[in-house]
């Protein structure tokens, strides 16, 4: 009996270490720093595809890339184009202040 019940104190044992091993783990997973470590990491890989892709795509259609670039362009610049355009039709120029 005796030796039966030592072989289940080692088992238990075993267990009990096995168990602490496991709950560490979780806890090194469940970690915030971690989390937010296996986050960034997935951001810049999927981030890294994104410009491969991109980098192809320009390289195959370079015409096209340019049309949306310079269609961006033009959206970004719509205020300045907007304001001379109409000075130009209008026939007025905008005063700028003198300077002295």
């Amino acid at each position: 009996m005796s030796d039966k019940v030592e072989a289940a104190r080692r088992e238990a044992e075993r267990a009990r270490k096995q168990l602490a091993g496991t709950l560490d783990e979780i806890e090194d997973r469940l970690n915030p720093a971690s989390l937010a470590d296996h986050a960034w990491s997935g951001v810049v890989e999927k981030g890294g595809e994104i410009a491969d892709d991109a980098i192809a795509a320009v390289r195959n259609r370079p015409a096209a890339a340019a049309g949306v670039l310079a269609a961006f362009g033009l959206f970004l610049a719509r205020g300045p184009i907007i304001s001379a355009a109409s000075r130009l039709v209008s026939g007025k120029e905008k005063k700028r202040p003198r300077r002295d």
